[in-house]
């Protein structure tokens, strides 16, 4: 059966959420935002490509920073609602120049940084 994007479920505003984990070690590293239109670009070119709510532009994962990911597979959830990106990231997949964006955890009522910024 061929892939229909607008068989998606995408929210009021047109987005999609969608999670970037690595295809290798099965990290989680982000999750960002996508409509029709970047899941499109996304299959099309296999760089992960999302929509910015606050720029309201696409935003091509590392082209400009060079933390690129590049799409391995792509996935979609029972409800069709949710994406799951799998990925191969070059560098940080976080804009605070991490690994991933989840790097803080609660751990007895207290936040704890998991890890520090790439060198």
């Amino acid at each position: 059966m061929r892939f229909d994007p607008s068989a998606l479920k995408y929210n009021e505003a047109g987005l999609i959420p969608a999670i970037a984990q690595d295809a290798t070690s099965g990290e989680v590293l982000m999750m960002a935002w996508m409509n029709i239109e970047a899941v499109e670009k996304t299959l099309e070119t296999r760089r992960v490509t999302y929509w910015s709510r606050s720029r309201q532009s696409f935003w091509i994962k590392g082209e400009t920073s060079g933390h690129v990911q590049e799409l391995v597979e792509f996935r979609f959830d029972c409800d069709r609602d949710c994406l799951l990106v799998r990925i191969n990231q070059t560098g940080a997949a976080c804009h605070t120049n991490r690994r991933t964006c989840f790097y803080t955890s609660v751990e007895n009522g207290e936040e704890v940084e998991l890890m520090k910024p790439m060198g």
